[in-house]
């Protein structure tokens, strides 16, 4: 979906399809038939956004075929969905059972990731509609945060600079403007909106590569939403893209209806980091256990945005509607690019049972913010 911001330039809203994965062409295709076209008619809009995911064979594939990039353009086409964003973090293996910390490999030391990341930069150069400000692609925050060293950062930031020169060679070449969005993440490397800017503050100049906000990881973390923004504005680092998302609030974990809504939660698929307000953390729900629990708790589950668990838990919906006030409610868009990024949807308690329930969560979801987006004063265009 697409916004005018009073200041006039277009806002883009999309949803990340790896909340329903497939990792080769046929499965990428046969989901933009099913889910994400289901999606665009129970919206009732003329052309719906997609945060693509693509796994790292396919970006291969895709960016060194023109055939295979037609068959999926011509998917886009029939569906009526346009591409302004990939999601560039999980490399592969986003329907295995347990996902964890392979989700950052390889990282940003190893130079597969690069070369992933080189292949997306291709394919949305090629996908993204003529008249797009930019095209985003969202990528992890280097690594998780052990084993990490000044050696391997200066891998990474090595690799970084030769990913800001290609960047700057499509801008140049294809006429395309492509962004990095860095991804802060609890646990990793960078986990917190101030060392992810002073990490990027070196390609502040160029705004081709800068923040990914998500707004579940920065509530995760007990990040102030002013705070974070006002540090990353005061370093020149630009928000390329923010993912709309609320993290489980607990308000107390000693409450005993709490622990036991919490015990759903804890499956093995993902991460789901838990801290605890003016405390420390742990890496996973199921060591929680070892936090004090005489004060709020914040776990990494992504949650619909528009349903909140059930009481005594909550969610950070409060925190996303603060960053979005933020990020389109002043006088310039902060980014010009919004994603719903509930990708966890598949493993929630009295989560959907098949594609129509899905895509009709999804749908839910993005009129939530839709709605929200137009109380900021944007117009949607139709």
């Amino acid at each position: 979906m697409r916004f005018r911001h009073p200041d006039g330039s277009t806002v883009h809203l999309a949803y990340s399809t790896h909340v329903h994965p497939a990792e080769d062409l046929d499965g990428v295709i046969a989901q933009l038939d099913g889910c994400s076209s289901l999606v665009r008619k129970a919206l009732d809009v003329p052309v719906l956004g997609i945060g693509l995911w693509l796994a790292h064979e396919l970006a291969d594939q895709l960016a060194n075929s023109p055939a295979a990039l037609n068959r999926l353009r011509r998917a886009l086409g029939r569906n009526a969905l346009e591409v302004v964003m990939l999601n560039g973090l999980p490399y592969a293996d986003f329907r295995a059972k347990v996902v964890g910390q392979q989700v950052y490999l390889p990282d940003w030391t190893q130079p597969e990731r690069l070369r992933y990341t080189l292949d997306l930069i291709e394919v949305l150069a090629k996908l993204m509609p003529t008249d797009a400000a930019y095209g985003s692609i969202s990528t992890p925050p280097l690594a998780w945060r052990f084993p990490w060293s000044r050696r391997r950062d200066a891998v990474a930031r090595q690799a970084f600079d030769r990913l800001q020169v290609r960047l700057a060679q499509v801008g140049t070449n294809a006429g395309r403007r492509i962004r990095i969005a860095l991804e802060p993440e609890p646990g990793c490397v960078l986990e917190m909106v101030p060392q992810a800017t002073h990490w990027l503050t070196p390609y502040a100049g160029s705004a081709l590569i800068g923040l990914c906000l998500d707004t579940c990881h920065l509530a995760v973390q007990f990040e102030d939403p002013a705070a974070s923004f006002a540090v990353a504005q005061a370093a020149g680092v630009e928000i390329v893209r923010s993912q709309l998302s609320a993290a489980l609030h607990v308000p107390d974990p000693r409450d005993e209806d709490a622990q036991r809504l919490l015990n759903e939660f804890a499956e093995p698929k993902f991460l789901h980091q838990t801290r605890e307000w003016g405390g420390p953390g742990v890496d996973n729900l199921d060591q929680a256990d070892q936090l004090s629990g005489h004060a709020a708790w914040r776990v990494h589950f992504h949650v619909p945005v528009h349903a909140p668990p059930r009481a005594p838990l909550t969610s950070t919906t409060g925190v996303l509607e603060d960053c979005l006030n933020h990020l389109v409610g002043g006088p310039h868009p902060l980014t010009h690019h919004l994603e719903s990024e509930t990708y966890a949807w598949s493993i929630l308690p009295d989560g959907p049972t098949n594609q129509q329930e899905l895509a009709e969560g999804i749908a839910a979801e993005l009129s939530w913010l839709r709605q929200r987006i137009v109380a900021h004063g944007l117009e949607e265009l139709t």
